[in-house]
């Protein structure tokens, strides 16, 4: 090959190359090799600990350190491609533990239409989109509507996160006329008292349809890991 079409070749690679969404390094992929490595030391090596809680949980990692930092960028700083790697691997893990063969289909939990109108997209569906993708699940996108925009769970009292979630879902436009015939796989990005969830789920059950648990990439509830 000649020396200046070497140099073209280069300079197209520089344009093309990405970079990581974490730390900017150079990389192939959404993120690069030691990233990678930091998010999977956040994995929870029995991911379904919660499964024995009346709403089964199904979560992939602690939120702590890089998986944190990771969720915040895709939440906060309009980073929508973050979902991908984490759903997939959300997937991954729920295709190697024993609800593999669970026929359900995955809802996420919606954000209110101000908020997501804010940020550009619900961070749950593009998760759910991604777990689905691999999983071969059927993602149903409007089986939940979010009525009221309420305030974040995160330092809020076991009373003042009731009275923050109460109606605070309803029954979305795919469900409204047709109920599903099979159980309701939530999905969200993070899991930390549980109440969230369970007001989702409460509307569906109110409906009739059955709710099979929870799916979310981490779990702000301390685990070891082992």
């Amino acid at each position: 090959m000649p020396h200046w079409t070497r140099n073209i070749q280069g300079l197209f690679n520089l344009f093309l190359e990405s970079h990581c969404l974490l730390c900017d390094r150079a990389t192939p992929t959404e993120f690069c090799l030691d990233c990678t490595r930091q998010l999977q030391k956040c994995q929870l090596t029995r991911p379904h600990y919660l499964e024995q809680q009346q709403l089964p949980i199904f979560v992939w990692g602690n939120y702590q350190g890089t998986l944190k930092r990771a969720i915040s960028s895709l939440k906060y700083e309009n980073q929508p491609t973050i979902a991908r790697p984490l759903g997939n691997w959300l997937a991954e893990a729920w295709l190697n533990s024993p609800f593999a063969n669970r026929q359900v289909i995955v809802v996420p939990i919606p954000l209110h239409p101000t908020r997501q109108k804010q940020r550009g997209y619900n961070q749950a569906a593009l998760i759910g989109e991604h777990f689905c993708s691999v999983t071969g699940l059927k993602l149903h996108e409007l089986g939940l509507t979010r009525q009221k925009d309420t305030a974040a769970q995160f330092n809020l009292s076991p009373q003042q996160r009731h009275e923050n979630l109460n109606k605070a879902f309803g029954l979305g436009a795919e469900f409204c006329h047709h109920r599903p015939v099979k159980p309701v796989l939530l999905i969200d990005d993070i899991y930390t008292t549980g109440a969230t969830a369970s007001f989702a789920a409460k509307v569906l059950q109110q409906e009739g349809i059955a709710v099979a648990g929870l799916v979310a990439i981490a779990t702000s509830q301390r685990h070891n890991k082992a």
